[in-house]
């Protein structure tokens, strides 16, 4: 299948000699498409055939919007004939309009929802982003290619899970209406009027010329106790000099500076035409004090680390409650870009060792996900393990120590 849309592709890209129309603003369009949709491996359903329509309309040349529908029947493992259908809409932001070739990306959302008593039959909310071109043969017909990416959860006892699929078409775009930019009549250029016949006076006596000076400092902004260079140049002087500090200076020059605090340089140079001056200025700045560790680091950098979130028995869902301490540490996360480390869960010893691990494991990675969705922190700075009941901070003997039992710790490194 993947191998007839990539011939087809390049059927369209070779026929591009002929084509002259191009996406116009007001245009009203409908597309039937068909190709294939390749779902996630978790959801075991095989990649089928998908058919499809279209219908658009552009606001303008480059934005435009459709309404969608697919119908896809696909088989799993134990199942056969499973329906599931798509429908929503997209925006479109095609480039180079004015082009017979014209590639756009798109993004939308619709809803989806299977038919069959094996899948979960409620609708889904489905986003998708993507790319695709139209190719124009004329003003009335264009091959059109694309492939989307879509992406829904599904619901299960341990959290929701997100299925990436993928769908990838061919089909034709038949467009209807919309208003071509008028042509502008191109005027001729004005005749040149005729040059005006000058007669030139006698030259008059050259007065001497007036000197020139320039004067200039880089950089403009230090920290006290750096250097900056005074750079200068003068034209038709006899001589210069620069102010505070320096005095008596040729025509043209460089030196290095170290002033204490801002100053501001002048330059000044005379010859027989006159007088010419210049000026230049440098910021001094003090050094930044020595960062001081906020309370934050102190806490979770180099050691371990008490989050205060605990769990219900046999839960891993985060209360309310705890937001505080897990904002925290986000904070910190976000103020301390390149700290990294562990999220360890742990649990009381009601039930076997191993489900007890598995449910700090669980309990771990739920702190992640708050993390990582509440303060936009990168999945990578973060891991997470599971200890189960190895590690009690108290004793399992009573309710109050099982509840500080249920916990979650961190051991983070800060550079």
């Amino acid at each position: 299948m993947k191998k007839s849309l990539l011939l087809a592709v390049a059927g369209i890209l070779a026929g591009g000699t002929i084509a002259t129309a191009a996406n116009l603003e007001g245009q009203f369009s409908v597309s039937p498409v068909i190709g294939g949709y390749t779902y996630d491996t978790g959801q075991h359903l095989d990649t089928s055939l998908i058919y499809g329509a279209r219908a658009g309309y552009n606001f303008t040349k480059h934005l435009g919007v459709e309404a969608l529908f697919d119908f896809v029947n696909t088989d799993s493992p134990t199942r056969k004939d499973i329906h599931m259908y798509r429908y929503g809409g997209e925006l479109l932001y095609h480039f180079f309009p004015d082009n017979a070739f014209v590639p756009y990306l798109a993004a939308g959302y619709a809803g989806l929802n299977f038919d069959d008593d094996s899948m979960d039959k409620r609708t889904q909310g489905a986003f998708d982003f993507g790319a695709g071109f139209k190719y124009f043969l004329n003003d009335n017909f264009a091959l059109r290619a694309d492939v989307r990416g879509i992406f829904y959860k599904l619901e299960n006892p341990f959290g929701n899970y997100t299925n990436s699929n993928l769908e990838y078409t061919v089909g034709a775009y038949i467009p209807f209406g919309g208003a071509k930019p008028a042509v502008q009549p191109v005027e001729p250029p004005p005749a040149p009027a005729p040059a005006p016949v000058v007669v030139e006076p006698p030259p008059a006596p050259a007065p001497p010329a007036a000197p020139t000076a320039e004067l200039t400092v880089a950089p403009v902004m230090i920290t006290q106790g750096q250097t900056a260079t005074l750079t200068w140049k003068s034209q038709y002087a006899s001589g210069c000099d620069i102010q505070p500090g320096i005095g008596p200076v040729p025509p043209e020059g460089a030196r290095a500076i170290t002033p204490e605090t801002s100053t501001t340089y002048a330059l000044s140079c005379s010859g027989a035409g006159g007088t010419a001056t210049g000026s230049a200025g440098v910021t001094v700045v003090l050094p930044p004090p020595a960062p001081v560790m906020p309370k934050a680091a102190e806490r979770f950098c180099g050691k371990p680390s008490v989050v205060v979130v605990e769990f219900d028995t046999d839960k891993s869902v985060i209360k309310t409650k705890y937001d505080q301490d897990l904002n925290v540490l986000g904070t910190f996360l976000k103020e301390w870009p390149k700290a990294k480390g562990e999220i360890s869960g742990h649990t009381d010893s009601v039930g076997t060792a191993k489900y007890n691990q598995k449910l700090s494991q669980r309990r771990a990675a739920s702190v992640k996900k708050y993390l990582v969705e509440k303060f936009n922190i990168a999945p990578e700075r973060l891991t997470t393990e599971g200890y189960g009941e190895s590690k009690p901070i108290a004793s399992n003997k009573t309710k109050a120590g099982r509840q500080q039992n249920r916990r979650i710790e961190t051991n983070f490194t800060c550079d």
